[in-house]
């Protein structure tokens, strides 16, 4: 029986647009097809300019893009911001059981899949009026604010069908995950090989300009580091380092000896991550910093260009030429993503240090809430392992045993995976690494899983009778 709070949607759910599942087996080949139509749609909307609108020479949110996966001045502006945001707010509600949800009910679960896009749609209502209000785009006429919020809603509505087409059956993985996968990878890619003229007279491309640097006689050492916050190639190294240390990272893990009840004699072992909560608390500690970012902003724009409000101030304050942070708790939440930057005066280091400091202790902060909220605490996965027929040999089939046994290796764990995703994301954004450190982060996770379900797929097609046994 679905629970009061989802029946509140019964009634809206026959109103939202939504992709049918799949009334057949649709094949690898097929799914390919549809989750490649999806990532150059996405890569379409990413290019197509908002009507009425400049894109102007200065993103301020140009760093925080890689979450939600959105493009200045496109219709991507948005991005996936509105269905993450929605999404994580019901997963924590239904997590921390203020909303009960039985997900094996499959009433229950359509309903959800209904709020969720309900939550999506006004998610993104409110951020696009975020937006025009906060004077992202300067002073708008009547017009031209309708014209605009009206094509983000409808953008929006595009990604969420997108990520539903996608999950629904028709491709493979998630849509969420590949737009920030395709973002991550175009941001790389343009950071690299970008033609167009930088600031300092020479290729934007980081490679580009470095060859350029060579053959004009500029010299190696002078060709590794560029001004004015240019992508240069110890940035590009340092994307490569960042990208190979999560790999490394993504790959330890203690495993843990496990039996199955029904079939005695039949030993396992339980793959228990270093990363144990993956990239999640860097992902709501960025959010976090970007909300503070843009509320900031829009509190700036309107009450306190002058930067004289002494209570605002403490929030935030900006160069109304450039407007980058000055000062206020922005500025500390904001990376200097340049070593000049950091050694240009001592308060560029205190900012780097305050930086670190914050993201990974609030990392680890996240980290330990949320295996209590997502369900991955000792009792919940011990619970989970026993409904599913396994046990530690040699012990009665009981959850205690089993939790006992994860109470030794969690709560470490949990602690050691936060600070080791902040310290990356951290270092990673204050060496200027292409796509940000944690789009790094995101971007080796979310293709490791790819490639799971891509050779589970595989698998399935090459051997049907398997895919009826699992079900």
């Amino acid at each position: 029986m679905p629970s009061r709070f989802l029946n509140l949607f019964k009634p809206i759910a026959k109103f939202i647009p939504e992709v049918s599942s799949p009334d057949r087996r649709v094949g690898f080949g097929e799914k390919l097809l549809w989750t490649g139509m999806a990532v150059v749609i996405y890569l379409i909307m990413s290019e197509v300019p908002l009507y009425g609108v400049a894109r102007g020479p200065q993103d301020p949110y140009y760093y925080m893009r890689v979450i939600f996966a959105s493009t200045r001045g496109t219709l991507t502006e948005l991005g996936i911001g509105p269905i993450v945001t929605a999404g994580l707010i019901l997963q924590l509600l239904a997590g921390s059981e203020i909303i009960t949800v039985d997900f094996t009910d499959p009433d229950d679960r359509a309903l959800f899949t209904s709020a969720n896009k309900v939550f999506s749609i006004i998610m993104t209502i409110f951020m696009a009026s975020v937006y025009i209000l906060g004077g992202a785009y300067g002073s708008m006429s009547l017009e031209a604010s309708i014209s605009l919020f009206l094509q983000l809603i409808s953008a929006g509505l595009i990604l969420m069908l997108l990520d539903e087409l996608v999950q629904k059956g028709w491709g493979i993985g998630s849509g969420i995950s590949l737009f920030i996968v395709a973002g991550v990878a175009r941001m790389i890619f343009w950071n690299c090989f970008s033609p167009i003229a930088g600031g300092d007279g020479k290729f934007f491309g980081a490679i580009l300009a470095f060859f350029q640097s060579l053959l004009s006689g500029g010299g190696p050492l002078a060709a590794l580091h560029r001004p004015e916050n240019l992508p240069d190639m110890i940035g590009f190294i340092s994307t490569v380092l960042v990208f190979l240390i999560v790999i490394f990272f993504e790959d330890i893990r203690i495993e843990l000896p496990i039996s199955y009840a029904r079939f005695r004699g039949f030993r396992t072992r339980y793959p228990v991550k270093l990363l144990y909560v993956s990239n999640i608390p860097v992902i709501l500690s960025s959010a976090l910093f970007a909300n503070i970012y843009l509320f900031s902003q829009i509190l700036w724009s309107n009450f306190n260009q002058n930067n004289e409000n002494f209570w605002l101030s403490l929030l935030g304050t900006y160069n109304a030429t450039s407007r980058e942070p000055t000062g206020g708790l922005v500025f500390y939440v904001t990376a200097p993503r340049s070593i000049d930057t950091i050694l240009a005066s001592t308060g560029g280091l205190v900012r780097a240090i305050v930086y670190v400091v914050l993201m990974v202790t609030l990392c680890i902060l996240f980290a330990k809430v949320w295996i209590e909220v997502g369900g991955l605490g000792s009792a919940t996965t011990a619970k989970q392992l026993i409904d599913s027929g396994m046990q530690i040999p040699g012990f009665r089939r009981s959850v205690k045993p089993v939790e006992r046994l994860l109470d030794r290796y969690v709560p470490t764990l949990t602690v050691l995976g936060g600070l080791i995703v902040g310290a990356i994301a951290a270092f990673a954004d204050l060496l200027n690494v292409f796509g940000s450190g944690m789009g790094a982060l995101l971007a080796v996770g979310i293709l490791y899983q790819l490639y799971q379900q891509i050779a589970q797929e595989q698998i399935m097609e090459t051997y049907p009778m398997l895919s009826r046994i699992i079900g």
